[in-house]
């Protein structure tokens, strides 16, 4: 059993993280920004906490054994979350950074594939900053998560592949995941860590 902190627990990747690291028997700390969202649950304790609260969010996480940060990176600061990390002196941390950083097949980001379309989700350039942010970070146990272009809820079928820093897609130029199979891959990284200071993805 491992003491996870999750920052962003009701969030529709951290909801799902959530279930499946209690489904495994882990002690699950939920971090939300309000905590009458959340309900008993068996092996979860539920804290409220803003990434914006510094001070704050490092007592929480404090004492844990790692934390798992799934949250929308416009509306939180990764050096905040990195300085209430590094107050808290829990030393791994694990974090969902969005697709747009991922290498296409012809070199150039997702991010630049999207801007091509006209498309500019507002988490996806400031994801990849956070994870180019984590890249400079020597004195942490840090990993990066991103998913692959389509993400959505579905079955937990725990039939994936692991990629690095390319784009994942199927014999059929498609690339997605469910959320449920998405909180497998992260489940399985805390469990058993492959990617220390480095960013993995998980597609079909």
């Amino acid at each position: 059993m491992t003491d996870i902190a999750l920052i962003g627990a009701t969030g529709n990747v951290g909801s799902r993280i959530l279930t499946e690291a209690l489904s495994r028997g882990h002690a699950v700390t939920a971090l939300t920004r309000d905590a009458s969202k959340m309900k008993p649950r068996a092996g979860m304790t539920v804290r409220q906490a803003s990434t914006t609260d510094v001070t704050n969010l490092a007592a929480v996480l404090a004492g844990h054994a790692v934390v798992v940060a799934s949250v929308k990176w416009n509306e939180a600061n990764i050096r905040d979350v990195l300085d209430a990390v590094r107050r808290s002196g829990v030393k791994r941390a694990l974090f969902v950074v969005g697709a747009g950083s991922l290498i296409r097949s012809d070199g150039r980001t997702h991010l630049d594939h999207m801007a091509d379309r006209g498309v500019q989700p507002p988490t996806s350039k400031p994801a990849s900053l956070a994870l180019a942010e984590l890249r400079k970070v020597t004195d942490l146990d840090w990993t990066a998560i991103s998913p692959p272009a389509s993400i959505r809820p579905g079955e937990r079928t725990g039939e994936f592949r692991l990629g690095e820093d390319h784009l994942l897609e199927d014999d059929e130029g498609q690339s997605q995941i469910s959320f449920e199979d998405f909180a497998i891959a992260i489940v399985d990284e805390v469990e058993k860590p492959k990617h220390s200071r480095q960013r993995f993805t998980a597609a079909y």
